[in-house]
């Protein structure tokens, strides 16, 4: 049984930082891209950040920079490191493990979603 948990999400003003976990049960991270996506309200659901089996990275252009995607194998848990956010960047942010990187079509499991709110 494959599942992932997020946790860190919450409410913070422009310019602050937020760091995103997403913890792995069920299966190894060698098997999947991991990565984040972001959906808000009356907008496509959208790749923030993923990370291959090859551990190569992909960034959405409006978060390169600002946005830093990592693995703890250790711990079984993906982060993402969110700095100098902005308003745009509030969403629902979904942990995802998938077959193919930064599309949300190809991934096999979802996690619950964390809320993040930048005003």
């Amino acid at each position: 049984h494959v599942q992932l948990v997020e946790s860190g999400g919450g409410s913070v003003e422009a310019g602050g930082s937020l760091r995103l976990s997403c913890e792995l049960s069920g299966d190894t991270f060698s098997n999947y891209c991991m990565g984040w996506y972001r959906q808000a309200p009356g907008k496509e659901r959208e790749g923030v950040a993923t990370v291959d089996t090859d551990d190569s990275t992909t960034y959405g252009d409006s978060v390169k920079g600002r946005f830093t995607i990592s693995l703890d194998n250790a711990k079984n848990t993906l982060y993402l490191r969110m700095n100098s956010l902005k308003p745009e960047d509030t969403a629902m942010y979904y942990c995802a493990a998938g077959g193919h990187c930064y599309d949300y079509r190809f991934v096999n499991y979802w996690g619950q979603g964390t809320q993040v709110t930048v005003s």
